[in-house]
């Protein structure tokens, strides 16, 4: 199984965001800087993390991308699922319906590692690792 590097950038930047003075906004060109990425490109995966009600896009001057919701909460699977979707990643080629014996082993699967993901929140990484932005 594989993320896109989308999700990496995304992952990457929630936690800059998250590490960061919650009040001050953080510039693209900044976050660009520290991932090594385009801020183009980098700007396509904030405005995913935007329409999903994370962070919010501050004009200005002084702009850039702050934490929208309560930043306690953003868990990675809210990350992951605003930037790569909710489908499955297994889709069973047999016409045999949703009985499926290996698309239900599947499925168990990723029942449980997006259970493992929602658990795991972004401000508790942020004060396990001590980062600082």
């Amino acid at each position: 199984m594989k993320f896109s590097k989308a999700t990496d950038y995304a992952l990457h930047t929630m936690l800059f965001l998250t590490a960061a003075t919650p009040d001050k906004p953080v510039g693209v060109q900044l976050l660009a800087e520290k991932q090594k990425v385009s801020p183009t490109y980098l700007s396509k995966i904030l405005t995913k993390l935007v329409k999903a009600g994370m962070i919010e896009s501050i004009t200005g001057v002084n702009g850039g991308y702050r934490l929208k919701r309560n930043w306690e909460d953003i868990s990675f699977l809210d990350i992951i699922h605003a930037i790569e979707g909710s489908a499955s990643l297994f889709d069973c080629s047999f016409d045999h319906g949703p009985d499926c014996p290996i698309q239900r082993v599947v499925l168990e699967a990723e029942e449980k590692m997006e259970e493992h993901l929602r658990n795991k929140k972004m401000s508790a990484l942020v004060r396990e690792t001590n980062i600082v932005f």
